[in-house]
């Protein structure tokens, strides 16, 4: 179970874990994670679990919140990360994370890497574990149909395919037993499917289904 380690100077204050899906972090009492300090925000950030993946979220705080050094107004946390609000570090712990799972980006915001789907994103997006023999027999591409990239065709051949720009809007197409679904992985930008905005509820997706991320027209083509 993922938990945070509060710290001040180098002196552990409280340890929390996250039982809920989302965990509040502020000065004022009725948040989750109470630090009463000045330099932190009533309402200063929100942990919102998903699965085994915790993304946090700054709630426009005064003073900011940083994770590693780093400014950041949502991000998934890894293991070890530490969140920093004011004079406070607070270590993220969760060891049943992993970010090695498969990948594929197919639309390169500039020299941008493609931000991981972890195991515990795609049994989100697929909804269970499908075996492989089940899979064999499913084909399926996108083709991209504007930008840069106008023109190419990226065969669906894994479990999970992610399609977007990191940081700017990012989904995941996913392998079941009996056909491809989709749903909204990471950025502010929601994609859309067919003109609709998709969540992170996964949707199936048909022969000839348009999709849109970031202003790049795409199209599902199942053979």
């Amino acid at each position: 179970m993922p938990k945070m380690i509060v710290s001040i100077d180098g002196v552990v204050i409280k340890e929390v874990q996250l039982t809920k899906d989302r965990t509040t972090l502020g000065r004022r009492p009725y948040n989750d994670i109470v630090i009463d300090n000045l330099a932190v925000s009533g309402e200063h950030a929100v942990l919102q679990m998903m699965a085994n993946d915790v993304y946090l979220e700054d709630l426009n705080s005064t003073n900011g919140t940083y994770v590693n050094g780093k400014a950041v107004k949502k991000q998934l946390l890894q293991n070890n990360d530490t969140v920093e609000i004011g004079k406070y570090k607070i270590k993220y712990i969760n060891e049943a994370a992993n970010p090695g799972y498969e990948k594929t980006m197919i639309i390169k915001a500039g020299s941008i890497p493609p931000a991981p789907v972890t195991a515990s994103a795609a049994a989100r997006a697929e909804g269970g574990t499908v075996a492989a023999s089940e899979l064999a027999s499913l084909a399926a591409a996108i083709k991209v149909l504007s930008g840069a990239a106008a023109g190419r065709e990226v065969p669906l051949v894994k479990v999970v395919t992610t399609i977007g720009k990191p940081g700017v809007a990012v989904a995941a197409i996913t392998k079941r037993p009996h056909g491809f679904v989709v749903a909204h992985v990471e950025g502010a930008n929601k994609p859309t499917l067919n003109g609709a905005a998709i969540g992170a509820e996964p949707v199936t997706l048909k022969n000839g289904d348009l999709l849109e991320l970031a202003g790049t027209q795409m199209q599902f083509v199942q053979v």
